[in-house]
């Protein structure tokens, strides 16, 4: 298997590509205007404690405030909270951590029930999952500073290796390594990629990490909450940290300056890589080079075509992702059952890969073709969670209902790539369905009817959109004429451009005040 890493840099965005065979397997933007937050370690102060909710909410200066869940404390936390000292205005998931051995951790102190925080103290956190929608970030207390070989974390005295490294001796020579240049008062996690390395090499990741840490110590005892105290490495920069490895055929790169960086630091941390990476020289585009662009324009869609002839539908809402899979074209009654099992088992094949192109996470229902046999049902399901294993993302499957649903979950650290590259339509909201003309005009002369009844306004403006608009001065005698004489009231029209098509205000006649109904 060929595997490639394929970076396209413009001035708006950068774009990293990884495929297998030619085939995309995983797909990155980096934009400037919605930079990578996690891993990012804020100087917070806490807003609020909800023990109904069993939360807090942690001023980092962003619009909504950080979300902290009570289990996301961790038994550190009062030695983190030692570092900011005392405040006067008090009121009295890295791509490895989720594979590490098991650690039992102490509880932090509870009292009542209730973590120990008190409104209006710094504290010290770190931004596990970016904002979606309307939610602010996830944040934890348990703060973890990664690096090439390993991830570092302050206050802790534990060591864990990744489950990924599957050789025992192997196992057990990265821990005694870790053992013996671990400093007091520090955990070490051992990465997958230090599979291999000597000493030396996971030495001086260690000593790169706790400089980092100790200039967040010096920092926060200076600055003032909320600070950011530390920012990890952009999009492309984790990529190369965390995903480029030995089994990682070539990286190709077409910007001589990103070209430079990459190299440079690859040089630094893993000299032996170094010569993989590579300077892609050519007038087209490098991502029509490699017949990348034409794949990425499915992860747009909502529709996904099979080899088979099928297809997937993917819906997204409020609450879920839901995905329906379509045989695509009539089988004969009794090749049924088997045609619609291959069916179901390409379609999980092609689930598996979308979820994690697309980066969905939560919960996800699937409608699979209807199976009568149980042993073919149980095969969709291991299906599932076979093509799942090569998922860094935690996943959890649930077998498939009598109903031909399946569910699963799947951790969401970013808001999944539609979201990233598109913004909701200012004219529908988000719905894809607009509000015919005609209905719009029926709201507008009901409200011209409440106005007439309701307030003493003899004189109104109207703003809506300039199509709506034009449907209102439609006919020899207008629409607008035949309003304003039915209810005796002057309504000046505005053409307001900014205005979607389901949208329209009134104003009174010196255009100061909204008239709303409830």
């Amino acid at each position: 298997m060929i595997k490639e890493i394929i970076i396209n840099s413009i001035a708006s965005q950068i774009r990293v590509a990884i495929t297998e065979d030619g085939n995309l397997v995983d797909f990155f933007v980096d934009y400037p205007e919605n930079r990578r937050m996690v891993g990012d370690i804020y100087l917070g102060k806490v807003a609020r404690v909800l023990p109904g909710i069993k939360a807090a909410f942690i001023d980092i200066g962003m619009k909504h405030d950080a979300f902290l869940h009570f289990s996301d404390i961790g038994d550190k936390t009062k030695e983190f909270q030692d570092l900011v000292g005392e405040d006067s205005d008090a009121d009295n998931e890295d791509d490895d951590l989720p594979n590490t051995e098991p650690v039992v951790l102490a509880q932090p102190v509870f009292i009542g029930g209730v973590p120990k925080l008190t409104k209006g103290e710094n504290i010290i956190i770190q931004i596990t999952k970016e904002p979606v929608a309307n939610k602010g970030v996830r944040v934890t207390t348990s703060v973890s500073i990664p690096g090439r070989f390993c991830v570092l974390l302050p206050f802790d005295n534990k060591i864990g290796i990744s489950k990924k490294i599957l050789d025992f001796k192997e196992r057990k020579r990265l821990r005694q390594i870790a053992r013996s240049i671990l400093p007091q008062n520090y955990g070490l996690i051992i990465r997958t990629v230090a599979k291999n390395q000597d000493e030396e090499a996971l030495k001086n990741d260690l000593k790169f990490l706790k400089k980092i840490w100790e200039d967040i110590e010096e920092q926060v005892k200076t600055v003032k909450p909320p600070t950011l105290v530390y920012q990890d490495v952009s999009t492309t920069s984790s990529v190369i940290r965390d995903l480029f490895t030995a089994d990682v055929s070539r990286v190709f790169v077409d910007s001589k300056k990103l070209y430079k960086q990459i190299r440079d630091y690859v040089q630094l941390i893993q000299p032996e890589l170094a010569d993989k990476v590579e300077l892609f020289k050519t007038d087209d585009s490098i991502f029509q080079a490699f017949k990348i662009e034409e794949q990425i324009k499915t992860l747009f869609g909502r529709k996904v075509p099979l080899k088979s002839g099928g297809y997937l539908m993917i819906e997204h809402t409020e609450a879920m992702v839901v995905i329906d899979v379509n045989s695509g074209k009539y089988a004969a009654n009794k090749e049924q059952e088997l045609n619609s099992l291959k069916t179901d088992l390409e379609a999980s094949r092609e689930i598996a890969r979308q979820l994690k192109l697309r980066d969905i996470g939560g919960l996800i229902v699937i409608d699979f073709i209807d199976l009568q046999e149980e042993k073919n049902k149980k095969k969709v399901y291991d299906e599932l969670r076979k093509e799942f294993r090569k998922d860094r993302a935690k996943v959890s499957v649930l077998p498939m209902s009598d109903f031909g649903l399946i569910e699963i979950t799947r951790q969401r650290v970013r808001q999944n790539i539609v979201q990233a590259v598109y913004d909701q339509c200012p004219h529908c909201d988000g719905t894809g369905l607009l509000t015919k003309k005609s209905h719009v005009l029926y709201e507008i002369e009901e409200m011209l009817k409440k106005i007439k009844s309701v307030t003493k306004e003899r004189s109104v403006i109207l703003k809506c959109n300039p199509q709506i608009a034009e449907k209102l001065r439609i006919g020899f005698i207008t629409v607008i004429t035949k309003m304003q004489l039915k209810y005796l009231v002057r309504v000046k029209l505005v053409e307001e451009s900014s205005f979607g098509m389901n949208a329209f205000k009134f104003l009174t006649r010196n255009g100061e005040k909204e008239l709303t109904f409830d």
